[in-house]
């Protein structure tokens, strides 16, 4: 279906004489409905929109009274009418459009100010089906988009926050609105209401378990414009998507400076790792660099956790993050202060802890109030050229994996707790992945090889180096166990940590091998068990 075009100019100022009002959120509106009416604005409004106008004694027309109809069915039907729409649409300096208006006794609008039913609110407090239907908004949605459509005579306004421009705007022109800012509002319109529809695609989705719907809609608020993207050369920017799980979106920085992107990616690493570890039980401490562990700790203080994690690789913690599953205390901010660190994330934060952070004016602090459920369902996703690769969140927690034993020695329970420590942390390094760990503690950590022995080679390169580091004659590794995020193909990684010190391996299992690397764990007379389930991160 062709459209045809009109060649008709678009007017840089319109004026302001004619406006709809119908919202949801009333911040704002009495002040500027009243700003509007000062300037001799008619104004049109629709239920409680008009209510809380007419109640703050200014003059307010019920669109009742325009449309000739009454509103009906509980509200659903009463904007939809040719005297709304008609007003949003019509092509002033189109003879025939003008025409048409005449004759039907159509005037047109010049403001709409027009926010939706709170839909991602409600769905996100639990409502149930109907209530959530309910909140589907159907007139506002036509109305922004026909004003939007028409932003060549028409200031749409879907955000409280856009009624200052708009008034100063009328104030420098004399009571008009401009080109610009008519099209700059429009842009914002047609976004508002692309991301309320991609929120109700997504509860229709997970209303129907639908794990791959025919179309994917993700949408995001801004919260924040970046210096840059990974590198300087790239733009970025963060949104937030309306998720409520706790996290690096949901923060409040308490100090230091803005956060750049690498910042954020790697504080949402480091977040989602301590939040494996229940603060009820033991405190932890992780350290990420470049989205990987450079050091994780469990201990009775946080102080005992961080310099347990520290020792891991005191030279990658230089310039990291640090995530803590407590409320951070002077102790423990005392001494994670004495380095560098970019980020400190936990769910809070005592006031003299505060005030100790106080003194790096540039180290940020966020605190989120809460740790996100490592159990909980959500969403990943990742673009790739053309397309955009959509999977569940890996919320697989070794606590509810049955870790069953297949060499002829079974772990001893100290080892089994390392076991569960280890796999713990392997699932949130970039694989392939290699995690050494003794006493609640990593003491090397291999990322991100293409072979996994070079994986474990490295770990334990590491692990030497921080045994130096701390002036040790023993091997951190001696005697500790070691985890794989996935099954070993070969023998030859399961002998690289073994020759490390490693004395029980926790990996998943699955390898047509898995008979030989059985075979070779027996003949060092080390333990080993399989999870069954494989933490690949890429």
């Amino acid at each position: 279906m062709s459209v045809t075009v009109k060649a008709v100019a678009t007017p840089d100022h319109v004026a302001a004489r004619r406006a709809l009002l119908s919202v949801s959120d009333k911040a704002g509106l009495v002040d500027f409905a009243r700003a509007l009416a000062n300037r001799g604005v008619e104004l049109v409004s629709t239920g409680g929109t008009r209510k809380a106008i007419a109640d703050a004694g200014i003059a307010v027309i019920d669109v009742a009274e325009v449309t000739g109809f009454p509103e009906i069915m509980d509200g659903r039907v009463k904007t939809l009418h040719p005297k709304v729409h008609g007003g949003l649409l019509a092509v002033r300096d189109d003879p025939e459009h003008a025409a048409a208006m005449e004759e039907h006794g159509i005037s047109g609008f010049d403001i709409v100010a027009i926010n939706l039913y709170p839909f991602e609110k409600t769905v996100a407090g639990g409502a149930d089906a109907a209530t959530a239907i309910e909140n589907i908004d159907i007139g506002g949605p036509a109305m922004i988009r026909a004003a939007a459509k028409n932003h060549a005579y028409v200031a749409v306004l879907t955000d409280p926050a856009d009624y200052a421009d708009l008034l100063s705007a009328l104030e420098e022109t004399g009571g008009a609105t401009t080109k610009e800012l008519r099209t700059r509002l429009a842009a914002k319109a047609f976004q508002r209401t692309a991301a309320y529809d991609a929120a109700i695609t997504s509860w229709f989705a997970g209303h129907l378990n639908d794990a791959a719907p025919d179309r994917r809609i993700f949408a995001g608020t801004l919260a924040q414009t970046l210096r840059y993207g990974e590198n300087p050369h790239q733009s970025a920017a963060f949104y937030r998507t309306g998720d409520d799980r706790p996290g690096v979106a949901t923060a409040r920085q308490l100090q230091g400076k803005e956060l750049s992107y690498n910042n954020i990616n790697d504080t949402d690493a480091a977040y989602e790792l301590v939040a494996e570890f229940d603060p009820g039980r033991t405190a932890a401490v992780a350290i990420i660099k470049h989205a990987n562990p450079c050091g994780v700790a469990e201990g009775a203080t946080l102080l005992e956790a961080y310099e347990k994690a520290l020792r891991c690789d005191p030279v990658s913690a230089f310039g990291g993050i640090v995530a803590l599953n407590r409320t951070l205390d002077a102790e423990a901010a005392e001494k994670i202060v004495e380095i560098f660190t970019e980020v400190i994330i936990a769910p809070d934060a005592t006031d003299e802890a505060i005030e100790i952070v106080a003194k790096k004016k540039n180290l940020r602090l966020l605190l989120v109030g809460a740790l996100p459920e490592a159990r909980a369902a959500g969403l990943t996703f990742k673009s790739v050229a053309g397309g955009m690769l959509v999977q569940t969140r890996d919320n697989a927690v070794v606590d509810d994996l049955d870790l069953k034993t297949v060499t002829k020695r079974a772990p001893s329970d100290r080892e089994q707790s390392d076991l569960r420590f280890a796999f713990r942390i392997a699932k949130h390094v970039k694989s392939n992945t290699i995690v050494y760990v003794r006493d609640g503690a990593t003491v090397g950590i291999g990322a991100g090889q293409m072979s996994r022995v070079d994986s474990a080679r490295i770990a334990a390169r590491k692990a030497a180096d921080a045994t130096e580091a701390a002036g040790l004659d023993e091997l951190l590794t001696k005697g500790c166990v070691v985890a794989s995020d996935a099954f070993f193909p070969f023998a030859d990684g399961l002998m690289a940590a073994v020759e490390a010190g490693a004395t029980a391996v926790v990996q998943p299992g699955g390898s047509m091998r898995d008979d030989e690397v059985i075979k070779a764990a027996d003949e060092a007379g080390i333990a080993m068990v399989f999870t069954g389930v494989r933490h690949f991160r890429h």
